[in-house]
């Protein structure tokens, strides 16, 4: 059976370099990549929130950052911000 890759736009050979680079790294190396991909992700959302509000301050932002991720009745709950109603 012939290698499948796991994503389209990515030639095979690279892909099993990437894959490959992945096992050598320890579960240390593993985390850290992670909690860098995940500040990324963070970064990529503040960054749009900021273009979409230019006017927000630094609380409006982190509500909206907030409000992409809990339950909306959770963030009316915890802090009086319907996302509905204020936008994300």
């Amino acid at each position: 059976m012939a290698y499948k890759t796991q994503s389209r736009d990515t030639n095979p050979r690279v892909e099993r370099l990437l894959i490959d680079a992945y096992r050598r790294m320890t579960p240390r190396e593993k985390a850290q990549k992670i909690s860098q991909l995940s500040q990324a992700c963070t970064d990529l959302a503040i960054a749009g929130i900021r273009s979409r509000y230019p006017k927000a301050d630094e609380r409006e932002i982190r509500l909206r950052l907030g409000a992409l991720r809990p339950p909306r009745q959770t963030m009316i709950k915890a802090f009086g911000w319907d996302p509905k109603k204020e936008g994300y």
